[in-house]
């Protein structure tokens, strides 16, 4: 049975780091993607990247068939992505489960072309458009240390600054399991 794994929170360091890769496909690997899955669906998450549950491996789930617009959409799981090329350009609000409560508008790139591994380590390469080419470079931007809010102006970052010391301090609730850096150690709450 999947388990629920807490969410790693805003000023821990492993959501800036770039991650390592996944060498191989073993047990442990596809018991940790279930897990993800499971974790991101009790979350109400569309996505979730291996960084958010203090993992520092190149992997992602994407999952958006949970919103009506987009329920015949199949779910992924992205080895080792990387972003080949992109065309277009689109700014929608964006969150994080690892920046609660926090949203703000991003411009992403509305098409991208990206190359990842699949559970045999084959490489593929796909096509995403729309709202899933957004996850997805979400996601690959947590495997590569960056968030959603790098992308906000200086005056946003500076309107959200109050909000993040909260989340770093743990001062913030939610309907998940949170992973909160509190000064030198960790709390799970």
């Amino acid at each position: 049975m999947p388990k629920q794994l807490p969410i790693t929170t805003y000023g821990m360091d492993i959501l800036r780091k770039k991650t390592r890769p996944v060498r191989k496909i073993d047990n442990a690997i596809i018991d940790l993607v279930q897990n993800m899955f499971y974790t991101m669906d009790k979350s109400s998450g569309i996505g979730l990247a291996a960084p958010q549950i203090n993992l520092g491996i190149s992997l992602a789930v994407i999952d958006i068939s949970a919103l009506e617009e987009h329920k015949k959409e199949s779910p992924m799981i992205l080895i080792n992505p990387v972003v080949k090329d992109s065309h277009g350009e689109v700014t929608l609000e964006e969150g994080c489960l690892s920046i609660p409560e926090l949203h703000g508008n991003v411009s992403r790139p509305d098409q991208v072309f990206i190359k990842y591994n699949d559970f045999d380590m084959n490489e593929v390469e796909v096509e995403l458009k729309g709202f899933m080419a957004r996850v997805a470079q979400h996601e690959i931007d947590h495997l590569n240390g960056k968030l959603f809010i790098d992308y906000l102006s200086s005056e946003e970052k500076k309107e959200i600054k109050k909000q993040l010391s909260e989340i770093r301090k743990g001062n913030v609730k939610t309907d998940y399991k949170l992973h909160i850096h509190s000064g030198d150690s960790f709390l799970n709450l």
